[in-house]
């Protein structure tokens, strides 16, 4: 399946500590910046960090499968190998895990590899892979 990339705009607290994130941490190539905004090719997706100096990170969460997944939150879906590498280097640069790196959903059509971890501002995001990637939309 092949999708057009999204655009995701979303507020952070400091720009070098997202570049620190984003580009450093999670490998994302850094596109276009200004003194207030920076583009990353996200996965092949352009997410923008744009400053928002007094921003407020909102808290809630859903219970879905056992877990307390916060809201709001955006990610990618990774092969599994790009997923269990991606973990790896989270765990080993010691990133606190919101939910931790783990399969859900086990035996069912939208079985998942899946973990939720934020970023410096406090923005959410899951990162996901699927058992099969052709059932991303099945339905139970």
């Amino acid at each position: 399946m092949t999708l057009p990339p999204f655009h995701l705009a979303f507020p952070v607290h400091d720009l070098g500590a997202a570049r620190g994130f984003y580009g450093g941490l999670l490998g994302c190539r850094e596109g276009r910046s200004s003194d207030e905004w920076i583009d990353y090719d996200f996965f092949g997706h352009q997410i923008v960090a744009h400053l928002a100096p007094g921003m407020e990170p909102r808290r809630h969460s859903n219970a879905v499968d056992g877990h307390d997944v916060p809201v709001p939150h955006f990610g990618a879906v990774l092969t599994m190998e790009e997923w269990r590498a991606l973990a790896d280097r989270l765990r080993g640069a010691g990133v606190e895990f919101v939910i931790e790196p783990g399969i859900r959903f086990e035996g069912q059509p939208g079985e998942q590899a899946t973990m939720f971890f934020l970023d410096p501002s406090g923005n959410a995001l899951e990162i996901k892979a699927m058992r099969d990637p052709a059932k991303l939309f099945a339905k139970q």
